[in-house]
């Protein structure tokens, strides 16, 4: 008996571990295109979210988006809600047909982004700062929609061996 229970529990496990591809998105009547959306001046705005669901910052950001069949860069400056500065500069470059692969001077393990339809995921490792002066790495899996010809919402998970900490969700828009 033990064992079915067993067997039962770890299918329904495995079967929730299962993840969404960007090719569940190849269908979208939006088709999302780095080169013409990542080009320009950008604004984000959004939150970071506990693992209970609280929000436990916020920020405003400008990007600064250049991009073209090779690559590109955004260069990022964010403004949290406690008054701190912070600067990622993301340099991509095209490592195959939508896979481009992303730097950035705190990330730890590059970025690998992939799209489909109106959907991008980016996957990296991101060495968070924390209040006692120490860094942690944070595993990140990074969805953008996009939802319009100027507007992408971003859901971020974050996680730290395997165990979800926490999410950043918020909107970006084309100026």
């Amino acid at each position: 008996m033990w064992k079915l229970i067993a067997s039962t529990a770890l299918v329904a496990l495995l079967t929730g571990c299962a993840s969404v591809t960007v090719a569940t998105y190849e269908d979208a009547d939006l088709v999302f295109d780095p080169i013409e959306y990542f080009n320009g001046p950008l604004v984000a705005e959004g939150v970071v979210r506990g693992r209970n669901g609280e929000v436990s910052r916020y920020f405003n950001a400008t990007i600064d988006a250049r991009w073209d069949e090779n690559g590109g860069v955004l260069d990022e400056v964010f403004i949290w809600s406690d008054g701190e500065r912070q600067t990622r500069v993301w340099n991509f470059e095209r490592v195959g047909e939508q896979h481009y692969r992303g730097t950035a001077g705190d990330v730890v393990k590059p970025a690998e982004m992939r799209f489909a339809g109106n959907a991008v995921n980016m996957k990296y490792v991101l060495a968070v700062p924390m209040a006692n002066g120490n860094t942690i790495n944070v595993t990140m899996d990074d969805w953008l929609y996009q939802v319009n010809d100027k507007t992408l919402i971003n859901v971020t998970q974050m996680s730290k061996f395997g165990i979800r900490v926490g999410e950043v969700v918020l909107t970006m828009r084309k100026l």
